[in-house]
This record gives C-alpha cells, sequence and structure tokens, in this order.
C-alpha cells in the first residue's frame, strides 16, 4: 500500500504599501495600496511566486481590489 501526503501551502506577504484615498466597504477603515508577493511552497521549498499589486483595508487586512 503506498501512501502520498502532499504539504502544499501558500504564503503572502506585503513587501510596500502607501496610503490610499477610500475606505473599506467592510469595516470602515483607510485603504492602502500594497505590492505583494504570493509565494507557493511544496514540503518548505518555494517552487513559484508571483509579485502583484492590491488595494487592502488598513484595519481588517481585506482585499479591496487586486491589480493582477
Amino acid at each position: 500500500m503506498v501512501c502520498f501526503c502532499f504539504l502544499v501551502d501558500q504564503t503572502r506577504q506585503i513587501r510596500r504599501s502607501k496610503p490610499a484615498a477610500g475606505f473599506c466597504s467592510r469595516c470602515g477603515g483607510g485603504a492602502s495600496v500594497a505590492d505583494m508577493k504570493t509565494a507557493t511552497r511544496f514540503c518548505f521549498v518555494p517552487f513559484y511566486w508571483r509579485s502583484w499589486r492590491a488595494i487592502i483595508c488598513t484595519f481588517c487586512g481585506a482585499i479591496i481590489r487586486s491589480y493582477r
């Protein structure tokens, strides 16, 4: 009998951010434009990453709009 165990996870990092006009529709907090980096790892070894920009809430961390 063969048992396969896949350890895959995805992490998001905010590389830099700056304030933006507007507010969050969920909590009413302020918004900021952030450069994000997403890394997909298999057994703790990163094999795919992507950089993208998003407008996020500064209070709750929700992604309001993403630009991929």
